[in-house]
């Protein structure tokens, strides 16, 4: 009897020796997991810069996780899942967020399922007709992280925007002249963009360049049938445009300086050394491109016969289709000046009828 008992006792310590020994194995198994777990959840590196992340619309949770593990933001999608889960809230929101591979795990996804935490700022800018290459990339630099150094860089950089032609076929070879101010000149179509605060130089010229083959699109049949080159007509259109405000003055101003063009008399052109002298705009006096008809410079339409090397400015869509097709009523008038009161302009087939003109509305073009 008592050696039955001494059995039964000694099977009773083995049963509990091995219970004991599952506890330890799945408390050790236990300590591993919850370490590991813990491992994962981890800052990716001790620094590193925020970035703009975006979240879409139709992913799930599983996918969002999977696409932070694969942009380096976290270390695992599992973790990341298993986090949001163990919190009861597997609930991310749809758009762009501010973030870092120096952030923890908890810190990215709290972000992301806050909606408030969603970047909603955006910068705008303007480019309007008659915009030089400087004044855009001004603009630019004081709405974004971009330098304006960056801007005028890459709108200088022959090699970049060749690579750029098959894409954008209005961007030729005639744009590379070495007197040529700035290549993108009069290529930087006018309108409303936005751009992310944190971008780069490529992706805001670009997207420039998109709008600009927009405009180009309208218009490229007519380029294709004209006598004269994409960029010369985006030289002749710059020009335009700075000298007429209406698309009826346009029209009539693109057709005295065909007239020119084809008697083989020079531009003389007023604006052409507005630009040459390159003042600020903003502050210039119109008096200063009058007095300076001798500027020894490749813009300077009274000293050089013909176009200038480029553009002068940015046109918009009104200045390309003047050129395009200019007013054919005006054919035999070679002259052209504004009233500087009213802004009205005059035109004059003679020296002599021009010459009145001065004499009567006081400023030459």
């Amino acid at each position: 009897m008592a050696k039955k008992r001494r059995h039964k006792k000694r099977r009773h310590l083995r049963v509990g020796r091995l219970i004991l020994l599952i506890l330890i194995v799945l408390a050790l198994t236990a300590g591993i997991f919850v370490f590991h777990y813990k491992q994962q959840l981890r800052p990716v590196a001790e620094k590193g810069e925020a970035v703009r992340y975006t979240v879409s619309a139709d992913s799930s949770l599983k996918q969002v996780t999977a696409g932070l593990e694969e942009a380096g933001l976290i270390r695992s999608a599992n973790a990341a899942y298993y986090y949001m889960a163990l919190n009861g809230n597997k609930t991310v929101y749809a758009g762009d967020f501010s973030l870092s591979p120096a952030m923890t795990t908890q810190e990215i996804m709290d972000t992301i399922s806050d909606q408030s935490n969603a970047i909603i700022d955006e910068a705008k800018i303007t480019i309007i007709e008659g915009d030089w290459c400087k004044d855009i990339a001004t603009k630019i630099s004081e709405a974004t992280n971009v330098t304006y150094d960056e801007l005028i860089a890459l709108w200088n950089d022959a090699d970049y925007i060749r690579s750029l032609s098959e894409k954008y076929p209005f961007l030729s070879e005639e744009m590379f002249s070495e007197n040529v101010r700035c290549y993108l000149e009069g290529y930087l179509a006018p309108d409303t963009y936005s751009f992310y605060p944190e971008t780069d130089a490529k992706t805001v010229t670009e997207k420039i360049l998109d709008q600009t083959l927009v405009e180009y699109d309208q218009f490229k049949d007519d380029i294709s049938v004209s006598s004269w080159s994409v960029h010369q007509i985006y030289t002749l259109a710059s020009i335009v445009q700075y000298e007429a405000s209406s698309p009826e003055d346009m029209a009539k101003v693109a057709q005295v300086f065909y007239n020119r063009l084809n008697a083989q008399m020079p531009l003389q052109s007023s604006v052409t050394v507005c630009y040459a002298l390159d003042l600020d705009k903003s502050t210039q006096s119109w008096m200063a491109c009058e007095v300076n008809s001798k500027l020894d410079s490749p813009y300077n339409t009274y000293l050089h016969q013909g176009l200038p090397p480029g553009p002068i400015m940015n046109p918009g869509a009104e200045a390309l289709n003047a050129v395009l097709h200019p007013d054919s009523s005006m054919e035999g008038y070679y002259y052209f000046m504004a009233d500087v009161k009213t802004g009205e302009i005059h035109y004059a087939k003679t020296l002599e009828e021009h010459n009145a003109n001065v004499a009567q509305y006081g400023v030459v073009h």
